[in-house]
């Protein structure tokens, strides 16, 4: 586990050479668009409705001695809920929304590396309606599991002491979907729902470390939501080609002339 979550930390190693070599920029430009504008609107709403949140929270608060405090704490914690819920919901309305543009660069990077993969790998001819409808239901099943697993972690990240463990899990969890809704842009190529599915559970830790660098980038104010879906579907498209291989017991040489040998 621990060694594939390297392999995943480690998969953003040049990402920006490789996109600036393969020409992909121009593949990124609308869901750079669409990620800034999705991060923006969160940032604004955490800003315009903690203050209705905290007065809701405050009712709870019947006694007037401390009234004022608790009110500035619960303005506080109202926009931390808003923008926790909100980075999970622009996890996947980006990444589903992205997902017709993804292709493509999952693709040529699969051309440059391992050109004679088509040879050997299972493909699947999709429609960009065909790829927007799999996004869609992919990160509509990811974010039902994803709230239902870290919604009660941030209510015990409350505990004092222990809910360090707590808030450390939840963002591990973050991190795995992140990761799986990257990984998938490769796979939609190749395998069907279900098997996409069981390929992520079975490489996690790989998963996991793509979605902690996802995740680490969304808190660089700005350039973070602008460049994270780049480097990240680079990362992992990457990664899972390399994975796909090996699975496949297959030593394909890549255009660098080096081979990924099967464990």
């Amino acid at each position: 586990m621990f060694k594939n979550i390297l392999k995943g930390l480690t998969s953003y190693k040049d990402s920006l050479k490789l996109i600036n070599e393969l020409k992909l920029w121009k593949f990124f430009l609308v869901p750079m668009a669409i990620s800034f504008l999705f991060g923006t609107s969160i940032f604004f709403a955490a800003y315009g409705l903690s203050d209705n949140l905290g007065r809701f929270f405050a009712k709870a608060w019947v006694w007037e001695w401390g009234k004022e405090t608790f009110t500035n704490i619960a303005t506080g914690l109202g926009g931390l809920v808003i923008l926790f819920l909100g980075f999970i919901l622009y996890k996947h309305v980006v990444m589903a929304l992205s997902a017709p543009f993804m292709s493509p660069v999952s693709e040529r990077i699969e051309e440059h590396f391992y050109p004679q993969a088509r040879n050997h790998i299972q493909h699947r001819d999709t429609t960009n309606m065909e790829q927007l409808w799999r996004g869609l239901r992919m990160n509509l099943r990811n974010i039902t599991y994803e709230l239902a697993l870290t919604i009660p972690l941030l209510l015990l990240s409350f505990i004092p002491i222990i809910g360090i463990f707590f808030t450390f899990l939840a963002f591990v969890i973050q991190a795995y979907y992140a990761g799986f809704g990257n990984i998938d842009y490769t796979l939609e190529r190749h395998f069907k729902y279900r098997d996409s599915v069981n390929f992520v559970k079975r490489n996690r830790g790989i998963a996991i470390g793509i979605g902690i660098v996802f995740m680490g980038m969304l808190f660089i104010p700005v350039l973070g939501v602008i460049l994270v879906l780049p480097f990240s579907v680079t990362a992992a498209s990457r990664a899972t080609l390399e994975e796909m291989i090996k699975d496949k017991n297959l030593e394909l040489p890549n255009n660098r002339n080096t081979e990924i040998k099967a464990q």
